[in-house]
């Protein structure tokens, strides 16, 4: 054994998106032999002491027979997974003299090994990843995570299948390999908006949801084409840019997923008996409107969701963030999400049918809607009703089904639309504050006028009147003007028509 008694090699902590840094620090001493792990650790990093071991005298290395103390530090930070066996099997061999102290300078290491000595896949390992390479480390990664390791591009990553490599690579009798060149993931085909028959007017209202990041609420009966139309909104919206792409990466594999790094927005479309820590998510795992950040969240049967599930939505689409606040620390999930949501006008669905199939009380109807409250419809920009098209309908759509706008030819408008926003503002129309409104959102005479009677008849809060005008700007920039018209404010107002729908 040589002389070094304590050494230190670094990691980092699966905590949200942050990654902290973890000094994993090991003390040879004297004394009975024992090996044990402080600095909270969880029951997995604990078991870490059997599969260091096992591994080290399996790779055909030495163990040590005294008092071996690992730390990891800062103590109160808690420690979780498999990913501190590979920088405490380091620690270890540098303290023991079989590695020289220098090798773990400036590196970073991550990977579970097996009893064998191999390296296994870490999961929520791209956000560690992310803030190593903004503090320019190399990074020392397990060869199974090669496809997220390759979403870092240019980065000072390096992939070890198992411990002797590893350290033939940090005696530099070898070189390890870096990741593969990031290899773009083709978007699996989307279903098309031509594909739904009738509902012109709940296309448009998905188009102007698409051009500006809106919330979309849909009311109608069974069967009128709210699921169909909500699965054709990813169709026509513009791609993830290259930071869009690893943010969203990131939450996925924060979620414990493999990052896939595909350019398409997120779609995510929970049961209706999702509970409020699926939906919001908790300390460790983002929940499911974190997991369509830059995207779509679909919730169908909307007022078949707990009260308490739905309530808690409304501070995330305000503020595009979930803050969880816990008795030692506070947690920070990213949720800037576009949330599209169908319901049915009653309990049995069919209230308004010109067939009379509708056999719900007023009382019933009522309490049904009761479900989602005013506040909640109060902050879902675009409400639009849909209904069961006529026979004669659906026979003219079959008829011009040749010539029906598809979702690539709304996708140039949406996009176009959404340029136009990026160089005005820098945001999508839907995001803009009580501020940026005043500034983008100015109405002409006429417009000013129109807006303020419909706050007057229709009963607008402040709230409605500021997204009626986020909603006029998007059909103007969707119209390719510079200006809001009045005509862009009527169409506005329609869509907020629904704003309580009444009984």
């Amino acid at each position: 054994m040589g002389r070094t008694a304590v050494s230190a090699t670094l990691s980092r902590a699966p905590l949200g998106l942050a990654a902290p840094l973890v000094r994993v620090e090991v003390h040879l001493g004297a004394g009975l032999p024992q090996f044990a792990i402080v600095g909270l650790p969880e029951a997995v990093v604990r078991e870490s002491r059997e599969r260091v071991r096992a591994a080290l005298l399996s790779a055909g290395f030495e163990f040590p027979a005294a008092r071996l103390t690992v730390n990891l530090a800062p103590a109160d930070l808690p420690k979780e997974g498999g990913r501190f066996d590979l920088p405490i099997a380091v620690g270890v061999l540098i303290a023991t003299g079989q590695l020289p102290r220098e090798c773990a300078a400036r590196r970073e290491f991550y990977g579970e090994l097996s009893l064998g000595g191999e390296l296994r896949e870490t999961t929520k390992l791209l956000p560690a990843l992310i803030a190593g390479v903004a503090e320019g480390r190399e990074l020392i990664v397990p060869a199974a995570n090669a496809l997220e390791a390759a979403l870092l591009s240019g980065a000072r990553i390096r992939m070890a299948r198992d411990l002797p490599q590893l350290c033939a690579a940090l005696l530099d009798r070898e070189s390890l390999p870096a990741p593969p060149a990031p290899n773009p993931v083709a978007a699996a085909p989307l279903a098309d908006l031509a594909d739904v028959r009738g509902q012109r007017w709940a296309k448009r209202a998905l188009e102007i949801a698409a051009g500006g990041e809106h919330g979309l609420l849909m009311l109608g009966p069974p069967g009128t084409g709210k699921t169909m139309l909500a699965q054709r909104l990813g169709g026509i919206l513009p791609p993830l840019d290259e930071g869009e792409r690893l943010e969203v990466a990131s939450l996925e594999s924060a979620a414990g997923a493999r990052p896939v790094g595909s350019a398409a927005r997120p779609f995510r479309a929970p049961h209706h008996t999702a509970s409020v820590a699926a939906l919001i998510g908790g300390a460790s795992r983002p929940g499911e409107i974190s997991r369509a950040h830059r995207g779509v969240l679909f919730l169908d049967e909307l007022p078949e969701f707990p009260r308490n599930a739905l309530e808690a939505l409304r501070e995330p689409i305000e503020s595009a963030t979930v803050v969880l606040s816990r008795a030692k620390r506070c947690y920070e999930w990213p949720a800037a999400f576009q949330l599209v949501a169908a319901m049915n006008p009653c309990p049995c669905g069919y209230h308004g049918d010109p067939r009379g199939r509708c056999r719900c009380t007023a009382e019933q109807i009522r309490r049904y809607r009761a479900r989602v409250s005013g506040p909640l419809l109060d902050r879902i920009d675009i409400h639009v009703e849909l209904a069961t098209p006529t026979a004669a309908q659906l026979s003219l759509d079959d008829h011009c089904a040749a010539v029906a706008e598809r979702s690539v030819e709304v996708a140039g408008r949406v996009a176009r639309a959404r340029r136009a926003q990026i160089e005005r503002q820098g945001k999508a129309n839907a995001r803009l504050d009580p501020a940026e409104v005043r500034v983008h959102c100015g109405l002409d005479r006429a417009a000013t006028a129109l807006a303020a009677r419909a706050y007057e008849r229709l009963g607008l809060s402040a709230r409605a009147h500021q997204r009626v005008l986020k909603l006029a700007r998007t059909c103007a920039d969707l119209a390719g003007s510079r200006r809001i018209e009045a005509t862009h404010v009527a169409e506005a107002i329609q869509l907020r028509a629904l704003d309580r729908p009444p009984v």
